[in-house]
């Protein structure tokens, strides 16, 4: 944590090592009563400091954010191109005083054939997509996350409303002024496939998401002739959609072994790739990799994706695909294991930050674990009737738990009349209790 100590003041900072040791070890809801009372303050007479860390005291939240990334980079990715997830989540929550919350469809919830609507607020989430040395599945690393505000909100306070895309945008352009110097991929998913937010940041780093299989896909235009009057084409002559490529027999089609596809599995594939212009009147023309995907064994259905990279190979940019998957992993467990969702704060500035520092809690703990001492005693908690072969953030968090409630940080004397002496395994066993619950 002393990485962060510049960003507060000295009374700020006493209350943000009580509040995030508290919230690490509390099981249940990640309210600041909770953290207290976990950490033995219960009867604390200035208690409402506490409060205040998150309602009224002043500290840059975006720095915190460029320190954890930098954190997060030098430890496990130092150098090489830098993979980064972006993607929205509903935080459900009710409250008339909650102001900036809208009704959004529920992405968990909801399926192709069947509609939930859910209402809370909307976050969407920059995370680090990073190989860890315990497990082999990449874990996605917040260190950036955003209210993205309901249009209701935007209105009633007079502002212009911004769509997800122009927050993705504006998250982007941060991010790359944070790494100027780094390869940077971005990874989304159909919600981001815009062809504004691609002009956009196309030339500042690699976009890769899905692409509509009718999209208006379109030949490069062709070399303008000396002396040529009127303004430059944009687009050459059109293209075959991307359903009749699928269909047209004469489309040639590669047969690829993904070692990573749903669910983890190696699958067999079957793609179709090329380049092209995407383009609609009215909007910038985007050159584009396209790669068209479909499954021998007719499973599931054909899918397409694009990439600004036009030489990358259609292996790699469905490999980085693949990586963002693991966002949902970390949305699920954040609110399992850090309680996201539970917080009870109901000011605008407190819920502007409780969220982002909880998705950034993920990724410190899984700093910690990384730690020497802290990864010597990382183990997957296993049973006769469970076989756990992979670490998961639910081990890493035990993990931490462990350490903080280490019994020499309450070391006492077998003279204290207070003491009560029990057997080693009940120990071991209460102290597990607590590390894993949730």
């Amino acid at each position: 944590m002393g990485a962060f100590r510049g960003f507060f003041t000295a009374p700020v900072w006493d209350h943000v090592l009580v509040l995030v040791a508290g919230v690490v070890l509390t099981p249940g809801k990640r309210t600041v009563s909770a953290a207290l009372r976990i950490m033995g303050l219960s009867q604390a007479g200035d208690f409402a400091l506490y409060h205040h860390v998150l309602s009224q005291a002043r500290w840059d939240s975006r720095a915190i954010a460029r320190k954890l990334l930098t954190m997060i980079l030098d430890r496990f990715l130092p150098a090489g191109p830098l993979v980064i997830g972006i993607d929205d989540t509903i935080e459900r929550r009710w409250g008339e005083k909650i102001a900036a919350r809208g009704i959004y469809r529920d992405p968990v919830r909801s399926s192709h054939g069947h509609f939930v609507k859910a209402s809370g607020l909307r976050w969407l989430s920059f995370m680090a997509m990073i190989a860890l040395p315990w497990t082999h599945r990449r874990w996605g690393l917040p260190f950036l996350t955003i209210l993205a505000p309901s249009q209701r909100y935007d209105d009633s306070k007079g502002r212009r409303h911004k769509t997800l895309a122009d927050w993705a945008r504006q998250g982007i352009l941060q991010v790359k002024r944070w790494l100027p110097s780094r390869i940077i991929i971005i990874v989304a998913d159909s919600s981001f496939s815009a062809i504004e937010l691609i002009a956009a940041v196309r030339r500042l780093v690699c976009f890769i998401t899905r692409l509509r299989l009718d999209a208006n896909l379109f030949e490069p235009p062709p070399q303008r002739r000396p002396g040529k009057r009127g303004r430059p084409r944009k687009k050459g002559r059109k293209l075959p959609k991307l359903t009749e490529v699928l269909s047209d027999p004469a489309t040639v089609w590669t047969t690829i072994l993904m070692s990573e596809w749903y669910g983890g599995q190696r699958c067999r594939l079957e793609i179709a790739t090329g380049t092209a212009i995407w383009y609609h009147s009215g909007l910038p023309p985007v050159p584009i990799r396209w790669v068209l995907v479909r499954d021998p064994a007719g499973i599931r259905k054909p899918q397409a994706f694009l990439c600004t990279d036009l030489d990358a190979t259609p292996a790699s940019i469905l490999g980085c695909f693949v990586h963002r998957w693991s966002m949902e992993t970390t949305f699920q467990e954040t609110r399992e294991y850090l309680g996201v969702e539970t917080q009870r704060q109901w000011t605008d500035l407190a819920i502007a930050r409780t969220t982002p520092a909880l998705l950034g809690l993920f990724s410190l703990i899984t700093l910690w674990a990384a730690e020497a001492k802290v990864t010597a005693m990382l183990h997957p908690r296993s049973a006769a009737w469970y076989v756990k072969d992979e670490l998961t953030f639910s081990d890493a968090i035990a993990t931490v738990r462990r350490v903080l409630w280490d019994v020499s940080n309450f070391s006492i004397s077998r003279k204290n009349p207070q003491t009560v002496e029990i057997p080693v395994a009940l120990l071991q066993r209460l102290t597990e209790a607590i590390c894993y619950a949730t």
